[in-house]
């Protein structure tokens, strides 16, 4: 299918899930889990105890899968454009598939739920009796954040884009 490109586009945002740990973390992890798991199941094999041993490595492999996991689950997106025609959200999951969904920005109501102690909890957009829930996975600060710059971007798509 071809996308189509429009060029009015003023708002154009990609959110992703934060991941604290990069690729070089992960490596120096992995690594001191491995050399602990390493030296202790030679302490116990070298005390007659060698079963042990393939618990150690069992351990190391279960983190790893863990962290595959995590690692794929991170390729998830959210794509957000605004023009004074169209909100557009494109939903793409860690396995690639994608949901689009268009709204009129002129019918479009922004919602933003706080909680006191915690800040943004949901974002969402409301339209002809529905509502898309935007940036799940952002935390409370980075919701924030992209509400009021969606919000600026909705109100500017109103008046019939930027001047």
């Amino acid at each position: 299918m071809a996308e189509r490109f429009d060029d009015t586009t003023f708002f154009r945002a990609v959110l992703t899930p934060h991941r604290s740990l990069g690729r070089r973390g992960f490596l120096v992890l992995m690594s001191v889990l491995v050399a602990i798991s390493f030296s202790a199941g030679l302490l116990f094999w070298s005390i007659g105890a060698w079963p042990v041993f393939g618990f150690f490595g069992l351990d190391v492999l279960l983190v790893w899968f863990a962290f595959r996991a995590n690692y794929i689950a991170a390729r998830a997106r959210e794509e957000i454009e605004v023009s004074p025609v169209e909100i557009r959200i494109r939903r793409i999951s860690a396995k690639g598939a994608v949901a689009t969904e268009s709204l009129n920005p002129a019918w479009a109501r922004l919602t933003v739920e706080r909680v006191e102690d915690e800040g943004v909890v949901r974002i969402a957009l409301a339209s002809h009796g529905r509502s898309v829930e935007i940036g799940r996975f952002l935390g409370p600060v980075e919701r924030e954040s992209f509400a009021v710059a969606f919000g600026a971007a909705l109100a500017t798509a109103r008046s019939g884009g930027p001047a």
